[in-house]
């Protein structure tokens, strides 16, 4: 067979798209009171005119409770306004528009939140996390089929569910974290419930108009946690439901490892810096392990990801390190039908129309990471804008 053209059009699903390049979800930080804000507006409008056939605004929580992190969106009627103004700014610009829809459970502890996981544990900072009820179970469906519903009417293209990284719907994959005695726990059909019920609900809610993709971890990167072949055999099951269009493939997470999905320098001052007192000294006893070094490498996941590739038959997404036009290549010469960039167009939001031009075979981030900690001052590259973004 032939090698796919990465920049010539595409089809997710129901969606067209310019190519097969997409930004991927990378939290911005720009939603102080939970809504789309201007400043958000106008870097998704960069994203979208930089090239990528689909940019994804991250991360939109199911609920306060869901929420990880301060300044983001949830779903509430308020929040529909900005996100349809948002998807038409981008439209504006041709590309397409994603939302990456989640619960944080035990990742992210905010002022309030009722923090909850499968089972009852506590998480490396000491929070205690309570085990998530049958009924709390189906408020969570319930909310995400609510979510689905809001970007539809806000005129999305495409859903990005979150069942990676240590989130909830990963935690209930993974037997680290699921220790459950019930329906929801034990076996990997079981463990599988609550996605495939979310699976269901959201397709149910959005129809056939919209892609659903999902982002699932490969590994989660820890001892005890989710591993390469019982993966497969989850991205095989919610293979068989017939509602993705399209699998994202990441590892590792935010609970414990974060390193592990992000690779190159480990910005352990810096984070440090900006952390509470009482995480200041948490993180300085706990930071080498919540922050290992691992060196970067350009499409560091693809080895793993081939895998899942000889496994599947529904279009995969690759994710992690891609960073030049020969990456890209590979990967669609390896069977992947898109790629995903996040840390490289942070850099340079125009690199992917500068790579299907020719004037440039590779972006020119240079894997410091530091952009991790301006989350909570507007993601951005901090080597071309060190001064915190003013949101408005």
């Amino acid at each position: 067979m032939p090698t796919i053209d990465p920049f010539s059009p595409a089809r997710l699903g129901p969606v067209d798209l310019r190519n097969h390049v997409l930004k991927a979800a990378t939290f911005e930080g720009m939603s102080r009171k939970n809504v789309v804000s201007e400043s958000l507006v106008e870097f998704h409008r960069r994203m979208a005119a930089g090239g990528v056939a689909m940019t994804t605004v991250s991360y939109i929580a199911v609920s306060r409770n869901g929420m990880g992190a301060p300044a983001e969106i949830y779903v509430h009627d308020e929040a529909e306004e900005g996100l349809a103004h948002i998807a038409h700014v981008v439209h504006g610009e041709g590309a397409c528009i994603a939302a990456q829809l989640g619960h944080a459970g035990a990742v992210g502890v905010l002022p309030g939140k009722k923090v909850v996981g499968p089972s009852k544990t506590r998480t490396l900072m000491g929070t205690r996390v309570d085990a998530i009820s049958k009924d709390g179970i189906d408020e969570v469906v319930e909310q995400f089929a609510a979510g689905g519903k809001l970007l539809r009417v806000a005129g999305f293209d495409s859903v990005e569910l979150h069942f990676g990284h240590h989130y909830l719907i990963s935690a209930f994959m993974s037997p680290k974290w699921n220790k459950r005695t019930d329906e929801y726990g034990g076996s990997l059909e079981n463990r599988a419930r609550l996605g495939v019920r979310i699976l269901r609900a959201v397709r149910d809610s959005v129809g056939d108009q919209m892609a659903v993709t999902a982002k699932m971890n490969m590994t989660d990167g820890v001892r005890g946690g989710l591993q390469v072949p019982e993966s497969i055999e989850f991205a095989k099951l919610y293979e068989r439901e017939g509602v993705l269009d399209a699998l994202e493939l990441t590892g590792g997470g935010s609970q414990v490892n974060q390193m592990f999905m992000f690779r190159g320098d480990a910005p352990r001052k810096e984070m440090e810096q900006i952390l509470p007192k009482p995480q200041k000294i948490a993180f300085k006893l706990l930071g080498r392990y919540l922050f290992k070094e691992y060196p970067f490498e350009e499409a560091y996941f693809l080895p793993m990801a081939r895998q899942f590739r000889q496994n599947l038959s529904l279009p995969l997404i690759l994710l992690g390190g891609i960073n030049t036009v020969e990456s890209i290549h590979q990967a669609m010469a390896d069977g992947f039908e898109f790629v995903a960039m996040g840390r490289a167009l942070l850099r340079d939001p125009d690199l992917v129309n500068k790579m299907a031009a020719g004037t440039a075979t590779a972006g020119n981030c240079i894997h410091c990471n530091k952009c991790m900690i301006s989350i909570y001052t507007g993601t951005r590259c901090v080597i071309d804008h060190p001064k915190p973004l003013k949101i408005s």
